[in-house]
């Protein structure tokens, strides 16, 4: 359970909508969690980013945001820990510097990424694998939110360290409390 089940009960109450809706998948479900209305509520956010200071390893050299989510968290947690902030994009932009990673160079540096909500990991095994293409060492991952399923490590794969603020668990928890 997590340390704060408040935090988990507002992020809960926020952002767990009911109606019909479309999901990636093309699935129809009456429940969707909307991470965005956290991530622009300021104090949500502010909680959010102090419950994270704790689980950025101590030898970070940056925090890399991933695009779009983790932008404002990474933005809120570097200013907390004075550590240096990346703004890592799904693919390089294809003008001006065309970087993967906006802020500073990132070879032979430690890069702590930072995510909202992971669910099976893609988004963080792609900026994984770009980072580390760019010479950066990349071995753990920060987020708020861990909705794999209980159990799963779905960055082992490749050789990733998930630390979570808040479980899926933690969330259904909160809801039924």
């Amino acid at each position: 359970m997590t340390s704060d089940p408040a935090l988990a009960r507002d992020i809960d109450a926020a952002c767990r909508l009911t109606g019909t809706f479309t999901l990636r998948s093309g699935q129809v479900a009456s429940e969707y969690f909307d991470k965005y209305l956290f991530e622009s509520d300021p104090a949500l956010l502010a909680r959010v980013a102090r419950q994270m200071v704790p689980l950025v390893p101590a030898d970070a050299d940056l925090l890399g945001g991933l695009e779009l989510g983790g932008v404002p968290i990474v933005t809120v947690l570097s200013g907390l820990t004075g550590t240096g902030a990346l703004y890592v994009r799904k693919q390089a932009k294809e003008y001006g510097t065309a970087k993967l990673a906006e802020g500073p160079p990132v070879e032979g540096r430690r890069v702590v990424l930072v995510e909202d909500v992971i669910t099976t990991g893609g988004a963080v095994r792609d900026a994984t694998s770009a980072l580390r293409a760019a010479g950066a060492v990349v071995e753990t991952v920060v987020c708020a939110i861990d909705r794999s399923p209980a159990g799963s490590t779905p960055l082992a794969d490749v050789g990733v360290e998930v630390r979570a603020v808040l479980t899926k668990a933690d969330l259904d928890a909160a809801r039924h409390s």
